[in-house]
């Protein structure tokens, strides 16, 4: 599960396509519908809300705010509730280690996107999130080199 940081106009197709269903599950898990994945850390920073719910809920319109700009067609009405004016900090550090990862990801799947992206000099965050100093997120599992 990567419920990216990164704005998800980053995403290729398919990524965004994971994005939408990942995130979907994750609102499942907040509400207490799945029993799969409820420790996983990428929900560690909305779990840590007041209300969870409404969090991922204004992260999924977004991403598909992001589908509809694309002509896909994503259901909306499976999203659990309208947008809030909500917001949560992440970290300049966790953006960049995101981003490194997308191009790793897109490298080996999609080197037209790659290429569209080599522009970017300061990548967007996910509208929900307010970036601040700092490095890559304590939940954040990074895989080591040589391992």
């Amino acid at each position: 599960m990567r419920i990216w940081t990164l704005h998800p106009k980053y995403l290729d197709a398919r990524g965004l396509v994971a994005l939408w269903r990942e995130t979907l599950l994750a609102q499942k898990v907040l509400k207490g519908e799945t029993r799969g994945y409820r420790n996983h850390p990428q929900l560690n920073r909305f779990k840590s809300q007041d209300d969870p719910v409404a969090f991922i809920s204004t992260y999924l319109h977004h991403v598909c705010d992001e589908a509809g700009r694309r002509g896909y067609r994503f259901d909306r009405d499976k999203i659990e509730r309208p947008p809030a004016p909500v917001h949560l900090l992440s970290t300049k550090g966790q953006l960049l280690y995101e981003w490194k990862h997308l191009f790793e990801k897109l490298s080996q799947r999609a080197k037209e996107k790659v290429q569209e992206l080599k522009g970017v000099r300061k990548p967007e965050a996910h509208p929900l999130f307010t970036i601040v100093p700092g490095k890559v997120e304590g939940w954040e599992v990074i895989k080591h080199q040589g391992r």
